[in-house]
């Protein structure tokens, strides 16, 4: 390998499997479904999702966080973990401007748009709160991140749908490539269970309506499957130069190696029916890391569990890396997170080949016979793993895979 690595020195997850890394892989090592009913949804076509279970900013220290959308609260619970892990401290930079946030977003603050648009309509704009662009906007994750670690340097909100935190970290890596920063706080972060979103997402026949089984409603790659399981949460790596990590004497837990982005160009929700897109952006970050599909080992999917994605990501595997990868979707635990996928998933995979552990893909008991890769379900492998790949497509044909290597 020639390519340049970004080193990931630090992790922190709030996710529907848990709030930190540790609950988080754990529950996803061992195939637990999170899809529940929850009586908040009453009344909407489909009453289950994926939440982050006990999520109470207080008790995390999130001071002042009646300032901020549930989904910037993620976000910096996830920062502060990541950064914790990577030994560093907030604030406490030898030169902030040298350290970048980069954290995208599909919806942004939806939750306070909401309900902000509702005493709009039913008490008059005067009774609209003046906190409602400050915690509603797309960037405000990334904003409030960098207030709360005081990092001065390049501060982004990519917007790529379901691709966004994916896209945070390869922006991340290349702020790093070309010299603006040291460090990156890179991720993605997404809080969209809300009465608008899933009635949305219904509407469009996108979610399962499996019902009757939450806990098996999130089957990627299963013959059964019908749609994805709505999830919330936060994924953020800190991500260095390798001799960065190394004068401050880290050992990183994997390297983000290769980062590809495409265009389907073809349909703002469905896929293109071959995987244009999609192949091109997994042909980019082969390129970028000077590898071929044969040097991967696993392939964290997209796999969100809908007839179409489910069929035509598997054909992209197969033609690029070959039939013999392992394949598996965390989904099937955590529902589909939009924005924060991306970065939860790569997370995920720098775990898997930190490990030595492929997670299962939960609730899969059949695989669709189109689907003509190995998928792992049923239980964990375990065995190393030296390159894995992630893949995070989005709503707007927008693509990214990002290749992510042994330390």
């Amino acid at each position: 390998m020639s390519a340049f690595a970004a080193a990931i020195t630090g992790i922190g997850l709030v996710t529907p499997a848990g709030i930190g890394v540790k609950e988080s892989w754990d529950r996803v090592i061992d195939g637990k479904p999170t899809a529940a009913h929850h009586a908040d949804l009453a009344g909407l076509p489909v009453t289950m999702a994926c939440r982050v279970p006990d999520f109470e900013p207080g008790r995390l220290g999130l001071r002042g966080s009646w300032q901020w959308d549930r989904y910037a609260q993620f976000a910096i619970a996830a920062a502060r973990e990541a950064l914790e892990q990577a030994g560093l401290i907030a604030g406490e930079w030898a030169d902030s401007s040298r350290v970048a946030v980069v954290l995208g977003s599909g919806a942004g603050g939806t939750a306070t748009l909401e309900e902000q648009h509702r005493v709009l309509i039913e008490e008059g704009p005067s009774e609209v709160s003046p906190m409602t662009l400050p915690m509603g906007l797309l960037n405000m994750a990334a904003g409030q991140v960098a207030i709360d670690i005081g990092a001065n340097g390049p501060c982004m909100a990519p917007c790529t749908a379901c691709a966004a935190g994916a896209s945070a970290i390869g922006l991340g890596r290349e702020l790093l490539r070309s010299g603006l920063a040291d460090i990156v706080v890179a991720g993605g972060a997404e809080a969209p269970v809300t009465p608008l979103y899933l009635s949305s997402f219904a509407r469009m026949r996108a979610l399962s309506r499996r019902t009757d089984d939450p806990q098996s409603a999130s089957r990627p790659f299963d013959a059964h499957r019908d749609g994805f399981v709505l999830g919330e949460g936060a994924g953020v790596v800190v991500l260095e130069t390798e001799d960065h990590a190394r004068a401050r004497g880290v050992r990183p837990v994997a390297r983000v190696i290769g980062y590809g982005a495409s265009a389907d160009a073809h349909h703002v929700t469905s896929p293109h029916p071959e995987g244009k897109g999609a192949e091109l952006a997994v042909r980019a970050a082969l390129a970028d890391a000077g590898l071929s599909g044969r040097d991967i080992g696993y392939v964290n999917a997209h796999g969100t569990s809908t007839p179409l994605n489910d069929v035509i990501e598997a054909a992209v595997i197969r033609r690029v890396v070959g039939p013999g990868a392992q394949v598996s979707s965390t989904k099937g635990v955590t529902g589909h997170p939009l924005g924060a996928a991306g970065s939860i998933e790569a997370a995920f995979a720098a775990l898997t080949v930190h490990h030595g552990i492929v997670p299962p893909t939960a609730s899969t008991t059949e695989i669709d016979p189109r689907v003509e890769v190995d998928v792992v379900h049923g239980a964990a492998r375990r065995g190393p793993v030296e390159v894995a790949l992630s893949n995070s497509f989005g709503f707007g044909g927008q693509n990214a895979a990002l290749l992510i290597a042994s330390a």
